[in-house]
């Protein structure tokens, strides 16, 4: 609207535009002046006056609005409320969250940032909610780190849901969250099937995963009810909500799955029928593989006789073999192991007359098969969760990686660690860095559960120790540093104490190395501390 407004200025008449106005003020009176109608300039506070009398003018002629429809009030929740020390921290973590990086040199003070995934899982524990002014910084922390979003979701509760639902920046917790405010519960069929064929993707997958958690068997008939229009990759989506609870009663289904037109379902209906010893799959794919892995009794001693397949038939690709192999390997090795890999493990101990799988594991392999068919194996103890089979593929953790009796590849020995109970898992890996040192134990340190135990907590640091012994700079164990700095047991502050001072540099070490070393072990004992005053905070009594 541009207008041209004769208004007085004390008592000066000025005709000027609302445009006139924003020039003027933009460039100075003195550049752009406006003046009076006698001429004379008119000065800045003459100028302010006039943008005054003009917005009260404009202001005069509009008609009032009709309010905005208030929001739903919040839900409540009963959860009780942060002790008030607790609360404070999480602002701090927060603050130090949005803060800009420093860059350079980490120094000695803890890492706030990365102990917001331990303070929120702590928080949880206890069963506190979230303090309502922290519940945008929160959602804001989770929009930027995903790996937040599961602890965050669940601390900020339904009120972090209801206000998520005002902001479209925060609809990820909508579209994560299985409890999310348009979800009815599933003693309400009718609305459960209302939104199962209206609802948005994100929503159905989480009503679907909802449902299985109470009712497998509704889950699987509310999937079969719609599969056939569904698309090929929500219908793999859909497919994989099934590992949560996997019985026999999926089996009907899943194999209708097998003939499915999309490769990837058809793959992993398959892999999940493997998952079920008793299956019908299982035994078609022990029929195969038992004609390509047999004993061999020559000169009285067993070994493994191996004759992998000379083809991939249509029946074998139906019942998910893949039939052309990824780059670098052979067609009759890739065959041999999914047929392996989906075979269930209590096949071989009845075909190799009863042998424990420490005992098969053993058996001399013939013409050079024995790492495709230990691999296999491993494989097949992930799938099927069997903790004596992963026992005696992992072998000794003193063992060479090259010369153990299952696979050298460290992600499938995690794989394995993660089927055996947590206090065995520690123990094994602390023997491993006993003997092979901090180098090859990072991806076996990520499977352990935290924090730490004892004999493995000592294994890291005394591997840590040894290294800053050898003269070497920390970089190159900065990885492990940082997941003990999250991990170890935070009653070890005070044992680690003596290693934060500056050694005598050995002759040959890296110049200053010692003073790096001494840094990063003053912020690992400042960050089990800080860890330690942070649990003594959530167990305070007394709210905010």
């Amino acid at each position: 609207m541009s207008t041209t407004v004769a208004v007085t200025a004390n008592g000066v008449p000025v005709n000027a535009s609302w445009e006139d106005l924003v020039t003027s003020a933009l460039l100075g009176t003195d550049r752009r002046p406006l003046r009076a109608e006698d001429g004379a300039p008119v000065g800045p506070g003459e100028l302010l006056d006039t943008a005054a009398l003009h917005t009260v003018r404009r202001r005069a002629a509009l008609r009032p609005a009709t309010g905005a429809a208030l929001p739903e009030p919040a839900p409540a929740d009963p959860r009780p409320p942060l002790p008030a020390a607790a609360r404070r921290r999480l602002a701090q973590l927060l603050a130090d969250r949005s803060a800009p990086p420093s860059g350079g040199r980490r120094g000695a003070a803890p890492d706030l940032t990365e102990l917001i995934p331990q303070w929120l899982a702590s928080a949880g524990a206890h069963g506190y909610r979230a303090p309502a002014e922290l519940l945008p910084a929160l959602l804001d922390a989770a929009r930027a780190r995903t790996d937040l979003r599961p602890h965050v979701l669940a601390f900020a509760g339904p009120r972090g849901l209801w206000l998520a639902g005002l902001n479209p920046e925060w609809r990820f917790a909508l579209r994560a969250s299985s409890r999310g405010p348009q979800r009815p519960g599933i003693e309400d069929p009718e609305a459960v099937r209302r939104l199962w064929e209206e609802g948005l993707f994100a929503e159905r997958v989480a009503l679907l995963g909802a449902v299985r958690e109470q009712d497998p068997g509704a889950a699987r008939a509310l999937l079969a009810g719609t599969w056939a229009t569904e698309r090929a990759e929500d219908r793999l989506m859909f497919l994989d909500s099934l590992r949560s609870g996997l019985s026999g009663a999926d089996e009907a289904f899943l194999e209708e799955a097998l003939a499915d037109r999309s490769r990837n379902v058809r793959t992993t209906a398959a892999e999940l029928l493997s998952a079920l010893p008793n299956s019908a799959l299982a035994r078609r794919m022990a029929a195969r593989a038992t004609t390509c892995v047999n004993p061999d009794r020559a000169g009285g001693a067993v070994s493994v006789a191996v004759e992998a397949p000379h083809e991939c038939d249509a029946a074998m690709q139906r019942d998910g073999v893949v039939p052309v192999p990824p780059s670098g390997r052979g067609e009759r090795s890739w065959w041999l192991g999914q047929l392996v890999e989906a075979t269930p493990l209590g096949v071989w101990r009845e075909r190799f007359d009863g042998r424990t799988a420490q005992e098969l594991v053993m058996l001399p392999v013939a013409d050079g098969w024995a790492g495709e068919l230990h691999a296999a194996w491993c494989r097949a103890a992930v799938r099927q969760r069997d903790p004596d089979w992963a026992r005696a593929l992992l072998g000794a953790p003193s063992t060479p990686l090259a010369n153990g009796p299952g696979t050298a590849s460290l992600a499938e020995r995690s794989k394995l660690l993660a089927t055996l109970p947590s206090s065995e898992r520690a123990l094994w890996v602390a023997g491993f860095i006993a003997a092979h040192g901090l180098s090859e134990a990072f991806q076996l340190l990520g499977v352990c559960s935290v924090p730490w135990e004892g004999p493995l907590g000592r294994a890291v640091v005394d591997a840590l120790d040894i290294a800053r012994d050898a003269g070497s700079y920390p970089w190159s164990f900065s990885g492990v540093m940082g997941l003990a700095e999250r991990c170890l047991n935070p009653a070890e502050a005070d044992r680690l104490a003596v290693l934060t001072t500056t050694p005598d540099e050995p002759e040959g070490a890296s110049p200053g190395a010692g003073g790096y070393w001494s840094e990063a072990f003053q912020r690992l004992v400042s960050t089990l501390r800080l860890r330690a005053a942070m649990d003594a905070e959530l167990a305070q009594d007394g709210a905010e």
